[in-house]
C-alpha cells in the first residue's frame, strides 16, 4: 500500500511525460475524468474577472478554461514541435511578471511536477494580492488512490504523487493563502469498461448530492492575502490656541476657553 496516502514518488520527464498524459486524457476514462473536472470548473473559472489567467498543466494542449471570460489566457508547454503554437516554458521557473496573473489553475501540476513546493511558490510569485489559485489534485482517498497503490506498473496516471488535500491546504496555509473552498468529484471507479463509463454521469450526480469526500480528484479554491507593509502617519488635530494677547478695550472682544473667538459689543454711551 506504498504512496496510498500521497507519499512520494518518481515523475518522469517533463518532455516525456507531456505526451503520455495527453494521450491518456483523450482515452475513454481520461475524457470522463475530464467531463467531471470540467463541470465542476465551470462556476468557478466563469466567475474569475480581470485581464491575465494562467493554466499550468503538464497536458498543456487541455484545455480547461473554456468557461472563463478572460481573453488573455496563457499555457505553457514543457518543449516544442512542429506544428506547435504554445511558448515553451520551464513551470517550475516562469517568465513573467511577479503580481501579473489575475488567476492561475494549476491543473494535475503539482501531482507529476519535479518539485511541488517550488512550483507552488512560483505559483504564488505571479498572482496578484487577491487573485485566485485553483487546483485540481488526484485524491489518495478514492478508488483511484487505492488503483495506484495496487499498480505494479509506473504507468500514467498512476506515478503521480497523490498529495492528500490536508497537506496541500497546509501548504496554502504557510504561503498566506486563504482556503475559499474544497470540492471533489469524479466519482467514477478507474475501469475502462463502456457500461460503468457510460453511468459516470448518474454516478457524479448521486455522489455529488451526499458531499461524498472520496472522489478520484479534489478542488481546491484559494485566495492570496497579502497585508501591505505601510506605516500609518497618524493624524494629529490642530486645536487653535487660546487668545491671550491684546487687551480687551483694544480687540472689542473676549477668547473663550477651547480658543474661539466671540464678539464682544461695545457699550452704548
Amino acid at each position: 500500500m506504498k504512496n496510498i496516502f500521497g507519499g512520494a514518488s518518481s515523475p518522469i520527464d517533463p518532455g516525456k511525460l507531456e505526451p503520455a498524459l495527453t494521450e491518456w486524457l483523450r482515452s475513454p476514462l481520461g475524457q470522463a475524468l475530464l467531463t467531471a473536472e470540467r463541470e465542476r470548473l465551470a462556476p468557478v473559472v466563469s466567475r474569475v474577472f480581470g485581464y491575465h489567467v494562467l493554466q499550468l498543466s503538464c497536458a498543456p494542449e487541455i484545455d480547461m478554461l473554456a468557461d472563463c471570460p478572460v481573453c488573455h489566457q496563457i499555457r505553457f508547454a514543457p518543449g516544442w514541435y512542429a506544428g506547435r503554437t504554445l511558448p515553451i516554458a520551464d513551470i517550475e521557473n516562469l517568465p513573467l511578471a511577479t503580481d501579473s496573473m489575475d488567476a492561475v489553475l494549476l491543473h494535475h501540476t503539482l501531482d507529476f511536477t519535479p518539485d511541488s513546493h517550488r512550483l507552488l511558490r512560483e505559483a504564488t510569485r505571479v498572482l496578484r494580492p487577491g487573485g485566485r489559485l485553483i487546483i485540481v489534485g488526484f485524491n489518495p482517498l478514492s478508488l483511484w488512490g487505492l488503483s495506484k497503490a495496487l499498480h505494479w506498473r509506473n504507468a500514467t496516471p498512476w506515478n503521480a504523487r497523490f498529495i492528500s488535500r490536508r497537506r496541500l491546504t497546509d501548504w496554502l496555509s504557510l504561503l498566506d493563502f486563504h482556503v475559499e473552498s474544497v470540492g471533489y468529484g469524479g466519482y467514477l471507479a478507474p475501469v475502462k469498461h463502456p457500461g460503468i463509463l457510460g453511468l459516470a454521469p448518474d454516478f457524479e450526480r448521486w455522489f455529488d448530492r451526499l458531499g461524498n469526500p472520496a472522489g478520484a480528484f479534489y478542488m481546491i479554491v484559494a485566495g492570496k492575502q497579502r497585508i501591505p507593509l505601510i506605516p500609518v502617519t497618524p493624524r494629529w488635530k490642530m486645536v487653535r490656541a487660546p487668545s491671550m494677547g491684546s487687551p480687551l478695550a483694544e480687540t472689542g472682544r473676549v477668547a473663550s476657553g477651547r480658543g474661539t473667538i466671540i464678539p464682544f459689543r461695545p457699550r452704548q454711551k
